[in-house]
């Protein structure tokens, strides 16, 4: 068994060989008809079509956002309290939620194509870390198929948002469920690859049948716990360990067992890569974006802001290395670590922890790359529940690791500033 500071060490190299934030590149599709009808699964655009986007014109539909590749206004003049009104989109909440912890943000337009290792497209999946598909309403060809699964094999995280059933929202004859179930069923690849299926249901509800994952990532993550969430006509997925003995449900229909049925949020592995899952696009949408389209604040008014503490927890989850994501569970002799708030919004940042006995302490915060940016040497400590407050306001926003050593204990646990 390794020891605690060799697991400790090989989970900072891990962030720093693969998980600076400077370097991960987040795609939003906009190629499957995800701005028609009263959608608008954007992070931004400055032009609008005629009816529906990639679909049959329906005189009186009014406007469809027409995104481009880059949001503008650029986002490098992004910075922690840049408003989700500086770009124009049902998820430009989202998007600017991404690029302050420093991420670069891009969209595929409705002309672009969904590729995977080839040279001649500028947007193809190599190179970017996650691919995020809120409610396609286009059917993925051969060929799309075969690239998503081949990103997601080779480490790509893969984001995968449906809706309810009937849910046609371009009036194809396809709707995000059906078309993510073929994607999954009628591949080159792999049957069934990420271990689960969209029930074809609409259900609206708010729950809090979430298990006790103390130690989960996604309910658990750097953008702090998730205790409900808020399906407005959305679906619910069935899991099968057998296709993929990874997969696991996350948060479930209320009264529901915690089994492999009614399940509203679930990911997975597959090959080097990860997928995410939610039943119901409303969590995503944060209410601005076509002035056409019925939109409502999902990300932050409903369930109490949870959607948005859930969603970024799973983009970050699918953009760091398994290691990194394990960092929040190192833990020993019943030694633990509570930081807050999570993300840190203003200059204070405090730190939790107790000792079970008495202890040489020391404290060090390290940044995503592996650099010491603050140590505390507290000396011997009596047992007991401890807590330091300490000033962050020098600190960039970004990720950050705390890190606490008692003697032969110690335990990492990551945070997020985000002023």
């Amino acid at each position: 068994m390794k020891s605690m500071r060799g697991i400790i060490v090989l989970a900072l190299l891990s962030i720093s060989f693969n998980s600076n934030a400077q370097n991960v590149k987040i795609l939003f599709d906009a190629s499957k008809a995800e701005s028609a009808g009263n959608a608008d699964w954007v992070i931004d655009a400055s032009n609008y079509n005629l009816g529906f986007l990639n679909g049959p014109a329906v005189l009186g539909q009014g406007t469809e956002s027409n995104a481009q590749q880059y949001p503008s206004p650029s986002q490098t003049g992004i910075t922690g309290s840049t408003p989700e009104s500086y770009w124009q989109g049902g998820l430009s909440y989202w998007g600017i939620d991404c690029v302050k912890i420093g991420y670069t943000v891009a969209t595929l337009p409705y002309n672009g194509r969904i590729t995977y290792g080839d040279v001649t497209n500028v947007q193809d999946l190599s190179n970017y870390t996650v691919f995020i598909v809120c409610e396609p309403n286009i059917q993925f060809t051969s060929n799309e198929k075969m690239s998503i699964l081949t990103f997601v094999q080779n480490g790509g995280g893969l984001f995968m948002i449906s809706d309810h059933d009937v849910s046609d929202r371009n009036g194809d004859g396809w709707d995000s469920p059906h078309i993510w179930n073929d994607l999954m069923d009628t591949n080159s690849i792999r049957i069934n690859p990420f271990g689960f299926t969209f029930d074809y249901v609409d259900i609206s509800q708010t729950t809090s049948n979430i298990p006790t994952l103390p130690g989960d990532s996604i309910l658990h993550g750097p953008f702090g716990n998730v205790t409900q969430v808020k399906w407005s006509n959305g679906t619910t997925m069935t899991l099968d360990p057998s296709a993929n003995s990874s997969v696991k449900g996350v948060i479930y229909e209320t009264g529901s067992a915690f089994g492999n049925n009614n399940v509203m949020c679930a990911y997975s592995r597959f090959g080097n890569g990860k997928v995410a899952v939610i039943g119901d696009s409303s969590p995503c949408d944060d209410g601005s974006g076509d002035l056409n389209d019925q939109l409502y604040d999902g990300y932050i008014s409903d369930a109490a802001g949870n959607h948005q503490k859930l969603l970024m927890n799973m983009t970050i989850w699918l953009a760091e290395t398994p290691l990194n994501t394990d960092i929040a569970e190192i833990s020993q002799d019943n030694f633990n670590l509570k930081i807050y708030p999570n993300p840190v919004t203003a200059s204070e940042l405090n730190l939790k922890y107790s000792l079970i006995s008495k202890s040489l302490v020391s404290i060090q915060v390290f940044d995503i790359s592996g650099n010491l940016k603050k140590e505390f040497e507290k000396g011997i400590q009596e047992k007991g529940d401890k807590l330091l407050n300490f000033d962050v306001s020098t600190l960039e926003n970004g990720f950050y690791l705390c890190r606490i050593i008692t003697g032969k204990s110690a335990i990492c646990k990551s945070f997020v500033i985000q002023k």
